[in-house]
């Protein structure tokens, strides 16, 4: 699995299986807290981009009406929006570097406003959308591959660079002002807690997680 795994606002734990291969993987999981499968999105093992099929999806997270946001960015270059129900509701993106273009939309995460923050790695920066997929903004300054990002409940964000420089950005998600770096990690997914502790999900160095203290 590509091992996003956030847990929304009523406590539920979304997962992403963004696998091609030997007819598995292209879905997204709703799992309560005892492990019951109560929603699955996308097609067992079928690529596609269709509103029925990922192909990689990378990332998922839940808005404050339960609204679906799914980074579809391995191989396709989207973000596809759904109901609280899994009616499929919209897509956006296409590959390019436009505004509102997308190249591996690796990680997504919802702001206090309902706006959709995702890392567009390939193109090195985060792209802002409002809930219904109108592009709002592009930040830059993250990094040479922005990986996994996190929003706090203070709307504080972090986005991880997995490329050579590594570190965790922290910026404020209303308007991309960069405050501080952590260096030392080169992260792929990121996560954060209501204390503020960030917990960095290396793939560099054996698949190691790496807790930091607020800054």
């Amino acid at each position: 699995m590509d091992a996003r795994h956030p847990v929304d606002r009523e406590g539920f734990i979304w997962i992403t299986d963004g696998r091609a291969e030997n007819g598995r993987g292209q879905q997204v999981f709703k799992f309560d807290r005892n492990g019951r499968v109560l929603l699955t999105l996308g097609t067992k093992g079928v690529g596609g981009v269709t509103d029925t099929t990922f192909d990689g999806p990378c990332d998922v997270d839940v808005d404050s009406k339960g609204n679906i946001y799914v980074a579809d960015g391995h191989r396709n270059s989207r973000v596809v929006k759904f109901t609280k129900d899994g009616a499929f509701v919209k897509a956006w993106g296409g590959r390019g570097a436009a505004p509102g273009q997308l190249n591996v939309p690796h990680a997504l995460a919802i702001d206090s406003r309902d706006r959709v923050l995702v890392t567009d790695r390939g193109n090195r920066r985060v792209q802002v959308f409002d809930a219904d997929g109108n592009y709002v903004a592009s930040w830059t300054g993250f990094g040479t591959m922005p990986d996994g990002i996190a929003i706090g409940p203070d709307d504080t964000m972090y986005v991880a660079d997995v490329g050579e420089g590594g570190g965790v950005t922290i910026a404020s998600a209303r308007d991309g002002t960069i405050r501080s770096k952590i260096s030392g990690t080169r992260a792929e997914g990121l996560s954060v807690d209501r204390r503020g502790t960030i917990y960095a999900g290396e793939t560099t160095r054996g698949r190691t997680l790496r807790v930091f203290a607020k800054p």
